[in-house]
């Protein structure tokens, strides 16, 4: 299924979020499955069919991640390929996150077992600092998260000049390999992302 299709939107790396929203709404709105609460059995089931993939289409493509991985689907008419290798612009900081993971984790523990009003008072100062580092390499994260996401507005210069969808040429003059550098990338940050959020929710009880 062509998502971007499915909310008439051209097939680039970036969409303007308000458009892509407001496509989103007025189609929701024409297919939503209540306008047909008097059909048949059948036709029901079609609109709520109908609206899950619309919905499906709209959760991918408002995702910079799922989107250009949906994309590179689209272009090469396969699944990227599950490349585990970390791109070398990120391995730092995702080397950096497993460590103060880890470090974090060892804190919890100990301040778990920690009983003590004047010791507990003590764990309080020291997940105020852990909470501090993990929000200062989180700042890091997001900036390199966005400096990727600004290069994708650039890339849609080479989608609207490329050959039409059914010209063989069409990938050839496609930036994929880079396109799918920055998709693994993000995914990579996305997993930092989520495991600081995690360590900073339990220093937060």
């Amino acid at each position: 299924m062509d998502n971007f299709a499915l909310l008439g939107q051209p097939r680039q790396p970036w969409l303007d979020p308000d458009a892509l929203k407001a496509a989103f709404l007025e189609q929701s709105a024409r297919l939503h499955p209540d306008r047909v609460h008097a059909a048949s059995a059948e036709e029901q089931a079609a609109a709520t069919t109908r609206f899950a993939e619309l919905n499906g289409a709209y959760n991918c493509l408002r995702n910079p991640k799922e989107r250009l991985l949906h994309l590179l689907e689209l272009e090469s008419g396969a699944p990227p390929a599950n490349v585990q290798t970390i791109p070398g612009d990120t391995m730092d900081l995702f080397m950096e996150t497993g460590q103060i993971c880890r470090q974090t984790d060892q804190f919890l523990a100990a301040k778990a077992k920690v009983s003590s009003p004047l010791m507990q008072a003590q764990m309080f100062e020291q997940a105020l600092d852990w909470t501090s580092r993990l929000q200062e390499l989180q700042s890091r994260i997001q900036l390199r998260r966005d400096q990727l996401l600004a290069e994708l507005p650039a890339m849609n210069d080479a989608w609207m000049s490329a050959p039409p969808v059914p010209s063989p040429a069409r990938a050839g003059a496609l930036p994929l390999v880079r396109l799918e550098a920055v998709a693994r990338t993000l995914s990579y940050i996305a997993r930092c992302e989520g495991q600081i959020h995690e360590r900073l929710a339990q220093l937060s009880f």
